[in-house]
């Protein structure tokens, strides 16, 4: 939870840039996120340098000025550190950061890394000098509000992924091919069903911002804290994982975290989001997923994921595996999801609730692809309103395994989410979200029977026998209570009694008149 003056700072900055001639929120995030990536890889290197005799510094040595002529001239890599650099003057201060700090942060973990390769094309903008004075003021008050405001069992890392949340919920507005952002507590609800654990291959092939990979993380982090703490919609989480032993912490933050998109400011965004909560070399790639060249078959333990639900694909550039036989990307990452799991692995993918019931071929043969060469374990509607400000659309949650077989599916109807369902998306009392992960784990077909609340399951030979479909109204018993109306004569004596009263009533106002 950030307090009311860390988002003053956060908002502040954002007026610095707009007013500073960066309109386009994308960009600005951007910028943004360069300039905060610059300033906690200083204070972590600092940290690490003085805790650990044996830790090399990533500013051990020297670099190559942009402005000198020989490359025989080398300066202290300590220049290109945050704290060394901001008492620059402006016109300084920008050459520096545009020239020679920002190209050594983009080739950090080697020039061969995913980190590296996907901040290839990446550029510095900033109109002007003044304005990354401003943001580096800004930004140090920012994190000396952070480090004035711990209390407790907040971390740093903790309040600055908050921050950097609270950033990335600016965005108000969609982006290109139905990208949006998934709200932060329907992916802790997804992990909590799903339940990823140490030495899983975690993806995700439409990974925008990394939430859903940094959701996993935390929730495996959980796992080995010894104090968790429960947050604003119910979870328990835990960030300290003083419980995790070192080559096992090496494993989960360089081998366990994969993801997609073929979006590179979403990658470049995602790859500093995972680092500044943790994740030291996430593997973050501009891939288009859906594409010929894409082979991630059979690979990963778990898939969590919210591909775009709107658009189609030239059909010349789909991967032949394809079978579905559409170029609709809703339908498409259904497959190649089921793909990309491991025999026995596990996915929990949002999808638009169309895909639910709509009666095309292709709809028809994903739903059938999920119950008939796979377990689909859970169907779990949402309100149209979850997804708001950035959409309307009404959305479900699909869990399922590759391999096995369906025998029965379980329903639920999730009515609310936490917060209201319009565009302002305020905090409410009124939350699906713990019932439905404790109906989750203790559900049992032969108790669950009774089809007129929340949650039930459906056997697979009925869902069969409806065509595969999957929607939730389509099995649910709704049950009319009869009104008994008073019998007409008994209403007819009240009316009259009433027609008197106020006749009665009107006598006594006339007597006031005149």
């Amino acid at each position: 939870m950030l307090t009311a003056n860390l988002k003053s700072h956060i908002d502040k900055l954002w007026d610095k840039f707009w007013g500073g001639g960066i309109a386009n929120p994308l960009t600005a995030i951007e910028q943004i996120t360069y300039l905060l990536f610059m300033k906690r890889i200083d204070e972590m290197d600092l940290i690490m340098s003085k805790e650990n005799s044996n830790y090399k510094s990533i500013f051990e040595g020297t670099y190559n000025p942009h402005d000198s002529k020989s490359k025989k001239v080398t300066r202290d890599k300590n220049e290109l550190r945050w704290s060394n650099f901001e008492t620059l003057k402006p016109d300084v201060l920008l050459q520096h950061v545009q020239f020679n700090v920002f190209p050594f942060i983009k080739n950090l973990n080697g020039q061969n890394s995913p980190f590296a390769m996907s901040m290839q094309n990446a550029v510095f903008v900033m109109p002007k000098a003044s304005l990354l004075q401003d943001a580096i003021l800004i930004i140090d008050d920012l994190y000396r509000e952070i480090e004035s405001g711990l209390a407790g069992k907040q971390t740093f890392q903790d309040t600055q992924g908050d921050v950097y949340e609270y950033l990335l919920s600016e965005i108000a507005s969609a982006g290109k091919m139905g990208q949006f952002r998934t709200p932060r507590h329907i992916i802790k609800l997804i992990c909590e069903l799903l339940e990823p654990q140490l030495g899983y291959k975690i993806a995700d092939p439409a990974c925008g911002t990394g939430g859903f990979l940094l959701g996993a993380y935390q929730y495996i982090l959980t796992q080995f804290s010894s104090q968790p703490d429960n947050d604003e919609d119910g979870f328990t989480r835990g960030s300290n994982a003083d419980n995790l032993k070192n080559e096992d912490r090496v494993l989960l933050e360089t081998e366990t975290f994969y993801g997609f998109d073929i979006d590179p400011s979403m990658v470049r965004i995602g790859l500093m989001n995972l680092m500044m909560h943790g994740i030291t070399i996430p593997r973050l790639e501009n891939k288009d997923t859906l594409s010929k060249g894409f082979n991630e078959e059979s690979k990963y333990e778990m898939i969590l994921a919210n591909p775009p639900f709107t658009g189609s694909i030239d059909k010349n550039d789909l991967n032949e595996k394809f079978e579905l036989g559409t170029n609709k990307t809703e339908l498409l990452f259904i497959e190649q999801i089921f793909n990309m799991l491991k025999p026995g692995g596990k996915a929990g993918i949002i999808v638009p609730q169309g895909v639910l019931f709509s009666s095309g071929i292709a709809f028809k043969n994903a739903r059938q692809l999920l119950i008939e060469k796979g377990c689909l374990e859970a169907v779990i509607t949402m309100p149209s309103g979850v997804f708001k400000p950035y959409a309307g659309v009404a959305t479900a949650i699909l869990i399922f395994t590759k391999g096995g077989s369906t025998e029965n599916v379980w329903f639920y109807e999730m009515k609310a989410d936490g917060y209201s369902l319009d565009d302002k998306r305020l905090k409410i009392n009124e939350s699906d979200l713990q019932d439905i992960i404790s109906n989750y784990k203790t559900r049992n077909f032969k108790s669950t029977q009774n089809r007129s609340g929340k949650s039930f399951f459906v056997p697979v030979r009925e869902i069969k026998d409806k065509n595969f479909e999957l929607s939730i109204n389509r099995y649910k018993d709704n049950f009319f209570e009869a009104v008994k109306f008073e019998e007409p004569r008994v209403l007819f004596k009240k009316l009259s009694d009433l027609e008197t009263e106020i006749s009665k009533g009107l006598k006594e106002l006339r007597k006031f008149i005149n």
